[in-house]
C-alpha cells in the first residue's frame, strides 16, 4: 500500500504537540509510575521513588543501552538513511532464548532524563533516519512521552516506531494512540504454556493479541511512501522456533483471521540458540530450511501476501 511521499505526512505526535494533548499524556503517564501499570505484569511499584519495577528493573528514569542509525531493519524502516534505533535497557520479558541479553536481562547501558533522551532522537534526525526506532520500549513508555515533547518542542518531526516484544498493556496503549506512527510488535507465540515455558510472562496470547489488534486499530495497515519507507501503520514481526514451538501456523492465521491479510509480517528465521536456551533441549537448534519454507508457505496459504522479502509488498 503506497502513500504520500514522506514529506507531506505530519507524524500524529506533531499534532498532538500543538494541541496540547501530548503535554497532558507525559504528565498523566508520569503520575501512573506512581503505581505503575504501563505494561501488563501490573507490578504497582513506585517507580517515581526510584525503586524499579519488579520486572523492568527501571526506576524513574529510562536506560539506553545505545542509539544511532541502523540498516538492519525492515527495508521500509531502514531506507537508505537507516532507522533511527535507541536501544531501551531491561525488558518486560524474559526470553530465555534473548539474542541482546546483555541489555535485556543485564541492562547494559545508562541512565538518561528527558533531555539527554530527546537529544537522541534529534540525533538520528539530524543523521538522515527515516524515524526514531523505539528498542524494548513497553517499560518507559511515560519516559518515552516526557522525552517527546522536549523533542517536539525542538524540532522533531520524523515518524516514530514502536519496537516492542508484543506484551503492552492497555493503559500504555491508550496513552500512545496518536502518538506512534508505526507499531512494530513481536508476536512470539501462539501458545500460553510455551510464553510461560521460554519468556516468563502470563497470559501472552490474550496480552499479546488484544495489544495487537488495538495497534491496527490506531494505525491500520502499514502505509509506504512513493520511495518504499514506512510511514505510518502496523508491521508484525514472528520469529519462527525450532519444531514448531511458536506456534506459527496459530499466529499467522490470527494475523489473517482477526487482523488484516493485508498485514505486513516479517517471518523470521534468524533463531540461534542464545543465553540460556543451552538449558533446553528444545531450543538448542537453528530451524531448517524445511522449517522456515512450511512458514512462508502457510502465511501465504493464509493470504497473507505482505511478507517481508517474500511476495509482493505494497
Amino acid at each position: 500500500m503506497t502513500g504520500k511521499p514522506l514529506g507531506d505526512v505530519v507524524p500524529g505526535y506533531r499534532k498532538l504537540f500543538e494541541t496540547g494533548e501530548l503535554v497532558a499524556r507525559a504528565a498523566e503517564a508520569h503520575r501512573r509510575l506512581a503505581n505503575c501499570d504501563l505494561c501488563p505484569r501490573y507490578c504497582l511499584v513506585d517507580r517515581t521513588a526510584t525503586i524499579r519495577g519488579t520486572a523492568c528493573r527501571t526506576g524513574a528514569n529510562a536506560v539506553v543501552q545505545a542509539y544511532g542509525p541502523h540498516f538492519g531493519e525492515e527495508s521500509p524502516l531502514s531506507g537508505t538513511g537507516g532507522s533511527g534505533t535507541i536501544f531501551f535497557s531491561y525488558c518486560n520479558m524474559r526470553c530465555l532464548y534473548c539474542q541482546n541479553w546483555e541489555i535485556s536481562w543485564q541492562g547494559e547501558g545508562v541512565s538518561v532524563d528527558d533531555d539527554a533522551l530527546a537529544a537522541m532522537m534529534l540525533s538520528v534526525q539530524r543523521r538522515g533516519c527515516h524515524n526514531v526506532n523505539l528498542v524494548s520500549p513497553s517499560h518507559v513508555v511515560a519516559q518515552i512521552l516526557s522525552a517527546l515533547v522536549v523533542a517536539a518542542r525542538r524540532g522533531l518531526t520524523v515518524p516514530l516506531v514502536y519496537n516492542t516484544g508484543g506484551y503492552d498493556s492497555p493503559e500504555a496503549l491508550r496513552l500512545l494512540d496518536g502518538v506512534i506512527d508505526i507499531y512494530m510488535p513481536d508476536m512470539k507465540y501462539g501458545d500460553d504454556a510455551r510464553a510461560r515455558r521460554y519468556s516468563k510472562v502470563q497470559d501472552y496470547i490474550a496480552v499479546n493479541r488484544s495489544a495487537v489488534r488495538e495497534m491496527h486499530r490506531q494505525v491500520g495497515d502499514l502505509v509506504l511512501d512513493d520511495r518504499g519507507r514506512a510511514v505510518r501503520g502496523l508491521l508484525v514481526r514472528h520469529l519462527v522456533l525450532p519444531d514448531g514451538l511458536a506456534d506459527t501456523a496459530g499466529v499467522l492465521r490470527f494475523l489473517a483471521d482477526e487482523v488484516s491479510p493485508a498485514t505486513y509480517v516479517n517471518v523470521m528465521g534468524q533463531y540461534r540458540p542464545c543465553y540460556r536456551a543451552v538449558d533446553y533441549p528444545e531450543l538448542t537448534r537453528h530451524p531448517t530450511a524445511a522449517e522456515m519454507q512450511q512458514a512462508f508457505a502457510t502465511a501465504e496459504r493464509l493470504g497473507l501476501h505482505r511478507l517481508d522479502g517474500r511476495g509482493t509488498v505494497r
